[in-house]
């Protein structure tokens, strides 16, 4: 569970204790709007599925002058650590939560696709100077 999932569990939490009257009436309006107000955050602080290379990469931060994810990690992500700050996460909860990892890479290649691989599967024919055309010979040519 990242960061994102830890927040998404503590306010589905709070709306139920709303659901269940254990707030006064006088507070329950101001709960719920508080509750929807972090969704909507949430909802534009979420992992962003165009990075594969930075899987917990924030979409809601956005990206720097390179176009690379400003955040690299929602656990790292300004915005959520506020929100989390105000639902009471501890720094011991904190360093529980999950880092996405980068998937492993599977191009469909095999192990040993390289330089050796492409020389002995696709060689090239040699160039002699007999394929050289009459009219870049000079002077002094030797075939």
């Amino acid at each position: 569970m990242d960061l994102h999932a830890w927040i998404t569990q503590q306010v589905d939490h709070v709306e139920r204790l709303i659901e269940e009257n254990e707030f006064p009436p006088s507070q329950t309006d101001g709960v719920r709007l508080r509750c929807e107000a972090d969704r909507r955050i949430l909802n534009r602080h979420r992992l962003d599925p165009a990075f594969p290379a930075f899987p917990g990469a924030c979409e809601g931060c956005g990206l720097d002058d390179w176009g690379l994810p400003n955040i690299e990690s929602v656990n790292d992500c300004p915005e959520l650590l506020d929100l989390a700050h105000a639902h009471g996460i501890t720094d011991e909860i904190l360093a529980s939560l999950d880092r996405p990892q980068p998937p492993e890479p599977d191009d469909g290649l095999p192990a040993d696709f390289g330089y050796t691989m492409r020389i002995t599967q696709h060689p090239t024919r040699p160039i002699t100077t007999s394929d050289v055309p009459a009219a870049l010979r000079g002077p002094r040519w030797k075939p």
